[in-house]
């Protein structure tokens, strides 16, 4: 099994900046894909980013230019920086791996940007 915590949500001003971490503990073996979906009230959840073992990254169009994500190997971490916030990037971020064909999910952390 694999656990997943997130930390670094919270309330920001529309412009503003915040830092996602996902620390993943437990049976690690080999991740291959990192990254982050999000849930807004009465919407489903949709991809923000995701960076493979190789380091290639896939950003959803709405978040380009604005967010980055990266990962530390050494510490089973995967960040989520996001900046230029706007209120439409409000919702419940969660952090995901895929190990060996298997995906985890983390619990999440809620993002408010306010206008």
């Amino acid at each position: 099994q694999v656990q997943l915590v997130e930390s670094g949500g919270g309330l920001v001003q529309a412009g503003g900046s915040l830092r996602l971490s996902c620390v993943a503990s437990g049976s690690i073996f080999s991740i291959a894909v990192m990254g982050w979906h999000r849930q807004a009230p009465g919407k489903q959840r949709d991809l923000v980013a995701l960076i493979t073992t190789q380091g290639t990254t896939t950003y959803a169009d709405s978040v380009k230019g604005r967010f980055t994500i990266s990962r530390d190997d050494a510490k089973n971490t995967v960040y989520l920086q996001m900046n230029s916030l706007k209120p439409e990037d409000t919702a419940v971020y969660y952090c995901y791996v895929i190990q060996l064909g298997r995906t985890y999910w983390g619990q999440g952390t809620q993002v408010t940007v306010s206008s």
